[in-house]
């Protein structure tokens, strides 16, 4: 199981088409931090669209590609390109600069479009994944048939996109049961939040076989936006899973750093890191200020505390059991 953060690529549409150098340093060395290394980045319409599109961002192809040469050796970094930038001027300028792989995208249906580049993409030395925007508008035996289609020309991995949110998670179970069953690639799922659903979507794709999922630090996406990066740690985790991911070194990086980075935008996560830990613990609220206190007075890790008592107690922790575990974190 992965994750793939799109918070570089998918996230900067809340604040344009691209991060500023500033940002996307910021977020590959929180992610790689929290270890979080498999990281799409890049203009909003990915490589190539700076040019052709005239989608214009803070930063262009080079440099963005430029950018992170410092960081390949630590994290899995590419670009997406929608298919019709699937050239191969394109395609050879993210090998050219060590990208570790390219995404093509293409609406649901539109697959063979994509036979060229991604054999392009593989002739340069670079793993070949592929987005299936919109997936939701081909039946889910159909939209396998594709997925098979484009294994044939060399895929090395292949993401279910619910561009618009709308998929319930039976849907979703369905959909990536059927394609696990017809490809021998990994499948991954990428899910957009408009119905509250992106956490439940993913959950329903992992167990139906799905091994990467999408997702983008405070929910940032288009639109209603991704699962949110610390929602899907904290998700699986709750369930025994993803526990390489650390969790707490990535909600400091958000308090501390991103989303103090991103009220200058007016972007806030739609789920705070510390409720976040409420969930994950089984702790009330009510308690909050019991937590609060201990952890300023022993100066100890306050999501660590809350996490740590409430696996004994949930109902009512005492302020006496609270102290006795800050003692113990502070050794």
């Amino acid at each position: 199981m992965r994750l793939m953060d799109c918070t570089l690529r998918d996230g900067a549409n809340v604040i344009g088409k691209g991060f500023d150098a500033r940002l996307t340093t910021m977020m590959i060395e929180g992610l790689i931090k929290s270890n979080i290394k498999l990281i799409e980045m890049g203009n909003c319409l990915g490589l190539g669209a700076y040019e052709a599109n005239n989608c214009i961002s803070p930063l262009n192809d080079i440099e963005y590609l430029e950018l992170v040469q410092p960081y390949l050796s630590q994290a899995e970094i590419g670009m997406f390109m929608g298919v019709k930038n699937a050239i191969e001027k394109y395609i050879e300028l993210g090998a050219r600069y060590n990208l570790h792989f390219l995404r093509i995208g293409a609406n649901a249906g539109d697959g063979k479009m994509a036979c060229d580049g991604i054999r392009l993409v593989k002739k340069y030395g670079m793993k070949c994944r592929y987005s299936m925007m919109k997936g939701y508008i081909l039946s889910a035996k159909d939209l396998a048939e594709e997925a098979a289609m484009l294994e044939s020309c060399g895929l090395d991995e292949i993401t279910i996109m619910d561009s618009a949110g709308t998929m319930m998670p039976h849907q979703v179970y369905d959909y990536v049961s059927e394609m696990v069953k017809r490809v021998q690639i990994p499948v991954a799922f990428h899910g957009h939040n408009n119905l509250g659903l992106s956490a439940a979507n993913a959950l329903a794709a992992e167990e139906a076989g799905a091994s990467v999922f999408d997702c983008g630090l405070m929910g940032m996406a288009r639109s209603a936006g991704n699962c949110a990066t610390e929602i899907a740690v904290a998700t699986f985790q709750r369930l025994g899973k993803m526990e390489d991911v650390d969790l707490y070194a990535l909600l400091h990086f958000i308090d501390d750093e991103l989303a103090p980075a991103m009220a200058e935008y007016g972007y806030q996560a739609p789920v705070k890191p510390i409720d976040l830990v409420y969930g994950l613990s089984g702790c009330h609220s009510s308690f909050a200020k019991l937590f609060e206190d201990a952890a300023r007075e022993k100066d100890v890790d306050l999501y660590r505390l809350i996490t740590k008592v409430s696996a004994i107690d949930q109902k009512a922790p005492s302020a006496e059991l609270i102290n006795k575990i800050a003692d113990e974190l502070k050794q």
